[in-house]
């Protein structure tokens, strides 16, 4: 319905309703002017004349009375439409709509769901892990995390903290293997290689040369298209496998890898929370992002420093 139609009827019931088309005018927020203009504008669309107008009074005509009746109910189901869609931004509460990557987030989000779930119990997530980049719109996403900032057009992205790639052997591969001393020593080790889940591609290992990111090609002894099973298998010391610093970190930290070219290291890219307003957002939205940033923004759980790696890489050479 054209909002000129809705604004005339909620005009004709409020002046029905006062009985005084300058006390509906003042209701409306309007100008009695206004005001008769849209009573006007109704009566000729609909053909009929609603009212009895005289310079003091104003009362229903039978045709007026009877499209009140008609349209009451409609109108009183759209108030309680608008006062419930206020309520429900005001409210932590309902559906919250969440997606991001599997291969890479699940460790990460999962704390903050967590969290979420016990703060707000209210709100129901609705959580897909997916490594292909899906239509922001199309798929109603309320908030996002990626791996780079959102291509999708009117999408604010906010960096959270640096993905690291990390070149990681177990040590009891490098008891077997040795540690490799160079970047072209890699073509004598057993390396594994990702297959991107949605492309089939194999991924080419990307590393820090001087000041930029290069593709290594490695010759894969394994390949896989998940990352816990790569993780699992570098665990194993079945292989060196380049991983991200959000897998990687925990193990190292306890010693049960070792990192190894620390010098190479790429952390270029960023892993990104989006979204698409800073305004006009329900309250379980914009609480979830206010979490989301507070837990995840350069966390030390998912990125370690230069010191870290040099001192794990040499313990690891140690033993």
């Amino acid at each position: 319905m054209p909002i000129n139609e809705l604004r005339s009827i909620a005009t004709f019931a409020k002046a029905a309703e006062l009985g005084s088309l300058r006390q509906a005018a003042a209701a409306q927020g309007m100008t009695p002017q206004a005001a008769s203009q849209a009573l006007a504008q109704l009566e000729r669309h609909l053909g009929v004349r609603l009212f009895h107008r005289t310079t003091r009074s104003l009362s229903l005509t039978d045709e007026g009375r009877q499209f009140l009746e008609g349209a009451q109910p409609a109108l009183v189901a759209m108030q309680r439409a608008l006062l419930m869609a206020r309520q429900s931004k005001d409210e932590i509460a309902g559906p919250l709509r969440i997606v991001g990557p599997h291969s890479v987030f699940a460790p990460v989000l999962w704390p903050v769901l967590d969290e979420f779930c016990r703060l707000h119990p209210e709100v129901q997530p609705d959580v897909q892990l997916d490594d292909r980049i899906g239509n922001w719109v199309e798929d109603r996403v309320d908030v996002g995390f990626r791996v780079g900032p959102s291509p999708a057009e009117g999408v604010i992205a906010r960096k959270l903290f640096p993905l690291q790639l990390i070149i990681c052997a177990a040590p009891s591969y490098l008891a077997a293997h040795g540690a490799p001393d160079s970047l072209h020593a890699l073509a004598a080790h057993r390396c594994s290689v990702f297959r991107h889940p949605s492309t089939g591609k194999i991924l080419p290992w990307f590393l820090k040369v001087q000041d930029g990111i290069v593709q290594h090609e490695v010759i894969p002894a394994l390949c896989v298209n998940d990352e816990i099973l790569e993780t699992e298998a570098v665990l194993a010391g079945h292989v060196l496998g380049l991983l991200t610093g959000v897998t990687a970190a925990p193990h190292i930290r306890a010693g049960r890898l070792v990192p190894v070219l620390t010098e190479h290291v790429a952390d270029q890219s960023s892993a990104f929370v989006y979204y698409g307003s800073r305004t006009d957002q329900p309250r379980r939205v914009r609480a979830f992002i206010d979490l989301a940033v507070q837990r995840l923004t350069n966390n030390p759980a998912y990125v370690l420093t230069a010191k870290e790696l040099r001192s794990a890489q040499a313990k690891g050479r140690r033993a």
